[in-house]
């Protein structure tokens, strides 16, 4: 299995990301927030514009992003690191691709799909988009804390 194959099969596994933001002072915030993947370089979720990290996101679109599943023992599971740029999805046409994304991740979950009024409008919810600039994961052979660059897109 390689590298690669890693990142994919944690991203692909487990629904929730921890969006690492901060705020115009830079005081950092972390917010675990279900999530769905484009190809493995986009992400997408909903939140509340008013949300902390909302709010963050509007202030500083660079964010850290982690992916991990907490239910394996220690030592023994793995994690996608990832940096990006996030925003909230304003575009109609883009509205209308990240849902489809979203969307169809929520029905594979057993929840209701998800279309352009439940986003927009007076709903309390937004989309939000994170295009990732850069993947890692801990090498596996490393003794210690090394993270090296991986490509689960490709």
């Amino acid at each position: 299995m390689t590298n690669d194959d890693i990142a994919r099969g944690v991203l692909d596994a487990v629904s929730y990301v921890v969006l690492a933001t901060a705020d115009a002072d830079g005081v950092p915030w972390a917010s675990p927030v279900w999530f769905a993947h484009d190809e493995y370089r986009e992400l997408y979720w909903v939140s509340a514009p008013d949300a902390r990290h909302s709010q963050n996101i509007d202030a500083r679109p660079r964010i850290s992003l982690v992916v991990f599943d907490s239910t394996v023992a220690p030592n023994t599971g793995q994690a996608v690191y990832m940096t990006a740029t996030a925003s909230q999805v304003r575009d109609p046409a883009a509205i209308d691709r990240g849902l489809a994304v979203f969307s169809r991740a929520s029905v594979r979950a057993g929840m209701d799909p998800w279309d352009a009024d439940r986003v927009s409008g007076d709903a309390r919810l937004r989309l939000y988009r994170a295009t990732v600039l850069e993947h890692s994961i801990l090498d596996p052979d490393a003794a210690i804390d090394v993270r090296v660059n991986v490509s689960p897109n490709s």
